[in-house]
């Protein structure tokens, strides 16, 4: 059945009904609205829960949940809700903590923001995309020095759980040369939160961040949003003339989200369970960070990519290794001997280093990846006893400079190195 409600200076509104709920997603009959468009849906007591139009089967409408635990009843009213697929976006965001939905979490009132971004982003000319030329000063002795980052480039750290990965984007966040950070928490426990704005986000580093955070409890499409939440505050920001830092922890999280959501709409799984669209979302995403040769602003984003099990071929590791500017893996064992951050330097890789980096930089990190790559190669027969001094002069070199590599690596978790201090530190010890 459809109802029709005429509004003043907007004609009629289509009025839907519930028709099949199965815990996560909705069928209504008689509402016609585009993939994207939100919902709302009544109940007889007049309890409204927001909805999400994600698919369609036959004349059905298909909606997702926003809100996993209401109370939906048969037949319950669908309405179109207003707010639709734009954020709220502006100044008035700097220093504020939001959830999916763009509410205000951090109890500081109503926030006043003046413009609205298409939260799926403006899909732009690859031209405008401008070149990563220009160093970003990160503030971590290895990454400056041995994984150099630029102005625009997007990274993934890759690791296993417990490893490390939040700990070094606080050290990122501490010492980044940006105009504006945004953070996406997205599927950590909701203490991780709390503790991360104490830690992480103190001081003055909080009046220019923006945090977008939904705990793992939420629903999927509510994951989903916080990611693209996040990353449209950036674009606009960008689209200002800014140097924008975007961090989303975690992008596996957001997969995870995307496959819930696949599955429920009926989609094939396939490598480990997930459907092609949780493959597809990733690129799409990581795709709207860069720089942008027009406003001259950029977002330079990290992403932290957790390898279950520490499976380094895992589908959503190897998708997000295949996309980004560069990659950072985190090594357990380094971690079990209290290197921290504990940076696998044989297997992590900046593919903008060599466009930004000085010809003796460069050299003197190639020197200290040698030497790693020797230790690393012969550990097991270092380890024995087996190796016998004098039989290869690189091992040699390798197994002389091994102590002094883990202290290059080493960093207090509240200690900030300059990019220039890094390079000087790694010239002056694996130089020519």
């Amino acid at each position: 059945m459809l109802d029709q409600v005429d509004i003043s200076g907007m004609g009629p509104r289509r009025i839907g009904r519930l028709a099949a709920f199965d815990g996560l997603m909705l069928e209504a009959t008689g509402f016609q609205q585009p993939i994207g468009a939100n919902a709302r849906v009544i109940d007889a007591d007049g309890h409204a829960a927001l909805a999400e139009v994600v698919g369609f089967r036959g004349d059905r409408t298909l909606l997702m949940a926003l809100d996993a635990d209401a109370p939906h009843s048969c037949g319950a009213r669908v309405e179109p809700d207003r707010r639709g697929t734009k954020v709220d976006v502006g100044e008035g965001l700097l220093g504020r903590v939001v959830d999916a939905l763009g509410n205000p979490l951090d109890g500081l009132g109503p926030i006043a923001t003046k413009s609205r971004w298409p939260l799926a982003g403006r899909r732009g000319n690859p031209l405008d995309r401008a070149r990563v030329v220009e160093p970003f000063d990160l503030g971590v002795r290895a990454v400056n020095a041995l994984l150099t980052a630029g102005v625009g480039q997007r990274i993934a750290i890759m690791a296993g759980s417990g490893v490390g990965k939040s700990v070094l984007m606080g050290q990122m966040i501490a010492g980044a040369d940006a105009d504006v950070i945004v953070v996406g928490l997205i599927g950590e426990r909701s203490r991780e939160v709390s503790d991360f704005l104490a830690t992480k986000l103190s001081g003055e580093v909080r009046g220019k961040s923006v945090v977008v955070a939904v705990p793992a409890d939420h629903p999927p499409l509510l994951r989903l949003r916080a990611a693209m939440r996040a990353t449209a505050i950036a674009e606009h920001f960008r689209a200002q003339g800014k140097r924008v830092l975007l961090l989303i922890d975690s992008l596996t999280r957001v997969a995870h989200a995307q496959r819930e959501i696949g599955l429920s709409l009926g989609e094939p799984p396939t490598m480990k369970g997930y459907p092609p669209s949780a493959l597809g979302l990733i690129p799409r995403l990581v795709e709207r960070a860069g720089a942008d040769a027009r406003s001259g602003g950029s977002i330079t984003a990290l992403y932290t990519v957790l390898a279950d099990g520490d499976d380094t071929d895992d589908p959503i590791v190897d998708t997000a290794r295949a996309i980004v500017d560069g990659h950072i893996v985190l090594s357990r064992a380094l971690a079990e001997q209290g290197v921290f951050p504990a940076i696998d330097v044989g297997k992590s890789l900046s593919r903008v280093m060599a466009d930004i980096v000085g010809a003796d930089h460069a050299a003197a990190a190639r020197t200290l990846r040698r030497l790693w790559s020797a230790y690393e190669e012969n550990r097991d027969l270092i380890l024995m006893g087996a190796y016998r001094e004098g039989s290869d002069p690189m091992i040699d070199a390798a197994i002389a400079h091994h102590p002094l590599i883990l202290d290059f690596l080493r960093q207090g978790q509240k200690e900030r190195i300059d990019m220039n201090v890094a390079i000087a530190t790694l010239i002056g010890s694996f130089g020519a």
